[in-house]
């Protein structure tokens, strides 16, 4: 079995289950391979030494034939892992030890038990769907494919208008800081915030939500996957705001962001006695209620 590991760094507390985590790597025989920055980390800061198989850098270094990608941090480095595995199916396992951890379905407390259900093959594979970004004469690069959310903002201080088509069909124009459009994983980040419903991940739809809108005719709208938006921009400034999850660039106010379901995506190990709805009571106190 072969196993890639990601990350950046964590805080002392979790040092421990890291390295319980290598140890019942190299106890089951399994090659591992760790991001390069880590595994600094692990040497100079946590005193780590563990046997591994090579180091990566990026998707391009990553060995043919891995059976998982760990990643280990919060929802941030999970967000990280889409440019990683890319479409090459390689199923992607979240170790929380950042705080909130929604995409984690291994936690401190359970970090033991979870590595026995994963290498016993306890566990269901979610298919998480992703957005696909393009805009004409613009590379992307890194940010052409997103699991939570697309953000288009201001620049400055003025409001921005957005102008949106939806299977070149005109929907309406928006007068806000921003327009967001969110996958049902990135429904319970920043949608949530703004207002947006939270979606279940089996669901086969698109939430489009204003951002701070000026005006009382508008609300998040739920769209099926199969919906293809254009976004153009009215704006003072020369410029206005991209974000695809956690990344960002400014793009001239002539470009034209076109946003669509991606032709592949992101597999994401699920621990079979932890759910979405068991992930809402814990992680966003769902219906919490001294009657209940």
């Amino acid at each position: 079995m072969q196993v890639a590991v990601f990350g950046r760094n964590f805080p002392p507390y979790a040092r421990e289950n890291i390295a319980t985590m290598f140890s019942k790597f190299n106890m089951l025989n399994v090659d591992v391979w760790v991001f390069e920055p880590l595994m600094d980390f692990l040497q100079k800061k946590a005193g780590l030494r563990p046997k591994i198989a090579g180091l990566f850098t990026s998707h391009k270094d990553l060995p043919e034939g891995l059976d998982f990608l760990f990643s280990l941090g919060g929802d941030g480095t999970f967000l990280e892992t889409v440019n990683l595995v890319r479409d090459s199916g390689i199923p992607v396992l979240g170790v929380n030890i950042g705080r909130l951890g929604f995409l984690s379905y291994i936690s401190q407390e359970n970090m033991d038990e979870s590595l026995e259900s994963v290498f016993s093959g306890k566990y269901d594979i979610e298919e998480r769907m992703l957005l696909k970004v393009e805009v004409p004469g613009v590379d992307l690069d890194d940010m052409a494919v997103a699991l939570n959310d697309v953000r288009i903002y201001k620049t400055s201080g003025s409001l921005i208008t957005i102008h949106v088509k939806i299977n070149q069909e005109f929907l309406s124009a928006y007068w806000a800081d921003g327009l967001l459009l969110s996958t049902p994983t990135g429904s319970t980040a920043y949608n949530l915030s703004v207002g947006g419903p939270i979606v279940v991940p089996e669901s086969n739809s698109f939430v489009l939500s204003p951002i701070a809108p000026h005006n009382l005719t508008v609300r998040p709208l739920v769209l099926p996957d199969s919906a293809v938006l254009q976004l153009s921009v009215d704006t003072r400034d020369s410029q206005f705001q991209l974000a695809v999850d956690s990344r960002t660039t400014d793009l001239d106010v002539d470009a034209t962001v076109t946003i669509r379901k991606a032709a592949y995506s992101l597999k994401m190990i699920r621990i079979e006695n932890i759910s979405f709805y068991s992930t809402l009571r814990n992680k966003l106190m769902w219906g919490a209620d001294r009657r209940n």
